[in-house]
């Protein structure tokens, strides 16, 4: 039975899913080919800027002399391919977790290694627009990324994902969080770990003057990406009580009624608890992989406490987010 095109789009921001752009390309070739133009894309881009940034970022880089080392990282860059790939992402949701991941170490360069601003800005959106655009050419948005006041698209809670102060609020309330996080770490324990587990690391004189004012650009843009990754998606899923109403306890296995126990939320809610999921393993994992295995003289121990802020940060930002969606 052929279905309108309201039930397709019901269908589809029910998971929070992006539809899959029509296409004649076999199934298992597209997520290869989307591997295949994301490295592409990073290694023809990275090469173009490397005569103005590339010496930079080579004095502060370990020199990876071993293959298990190179194969690694591509390898785990193929795993957040995958990730966003069979999670049903876009283009704008690979975006933003783009920017939710690659931004810490970043802004560990910035500002404890002397890297300029345009520097570290010009990796950071080849990383983003190398994710963005295989996804873009391969999958078409979602309704929840594409809704407008001008969209015939019909996408649940539109009067939400249009609004401009809700878009504000959510945002500001993220990037809050990320800042009190980072400030509460600067306050702590991270200048210690900072001094102890970053050999030849230049200076550490932020960590000292920073505070939750100052750390506010940063975190805007990292609320931006966190709202757009976590709290849209789940303002546009379904609710759906049939399948409450379809549970009965007294026929179900324990099987069943264990599952149900644990995962019988409801849909918005496990748009909230993937992504959340999602961000916190891609976000802590690429974080302590970029800082160990590609910044000179930073020791295991002080990529995972580096990293560490901001898997708390991304959790705390997930929760917050899907309270205000729930509301």
């Amino acid at each position: 039975m052929t279905r309108t095109v309201r039930e397709k789009a019901v269908a589809v921001v029910k998971d929070g899913e992006a539809p899959v752009r029509a296409s004649k390309l076999p199934p298992f070739v597209r997520f290869p080919l989307v591997v295949l133009l994301s490295l592409t894309l990073s290694s023809l881009l990275h090469s173009l800027s490397a005569p103005y940034t590339g010496l930079e970022l080579a004095a502060v880089s370990r020199k990876l002399e071993r293959w298990e080392d190179v194969v690694g990282l591509v390898g785990w860059r193929g795993i957040e391919l995958a990730v966003g790939w069979w999670g049903g992402y876009d283009g704008y949701d690979l975006a933003a977790l783009s920017l939710l991941s690659q931004g810490p170490p970043m802004y560990l360069l910035s500002s404890f290694y002397n890297i300029r601003t345009t520097t570290v800005l010009n990796s950071l959106l080849i990383d983003v627009l190398t994710t963005y655009i295989p996804f873009r050419l391969l999958r078409s948005l979602s309704p929840a990324h594409s809704a407008s006041p001008y969209s015939n698209i019909p996408v649940p809670n539109r009067e939400i994902l249009t609004d401009t102060t809700v878009q504000a609020v959510t945002t500001l309330l993220a990037a809050s969080i990320y800042s009190v996080t980072l400030y509460s770490a600067y306050v702590t324990f991270l200048p210690l770990y900072l001094a102890t587990y970053f050999e030849g690391i230049p200076t550490i004189a932020k960590a000292y003057t920073a505070t939750p004012f100052t750390l506010l650009p940063l975190s805007l843009v990292l609320g931006l990406a966190a709202k757009s990754f976590i709290f849209t998606p789940a303002a546009a899923a379904v609710v759906v009580n049939k399948r409450q109403r379809e549970f009965d306890a007294s026929k179900a296995s324990l099987g069943e009624t264990l599952w149900w126990n644990v995962w019988g939320f409801s849909d918005k809610t496990k748009v909230v608890i993937k992504r959340t999921a999602a961000l916190v393993l891609v976000s802590g994992v690429n974080t302590f992989v970029q800082s160990w295995v590609t910044i000179e003289g930073v020791e295991p121990l002080g990529a995972a406490a580096y990293a560490g802020i901001w898997v708390v940060a991304a959790a705390i930002s997930g929760g917050a987010l899907g309270i205000v969606g729930a509301v």
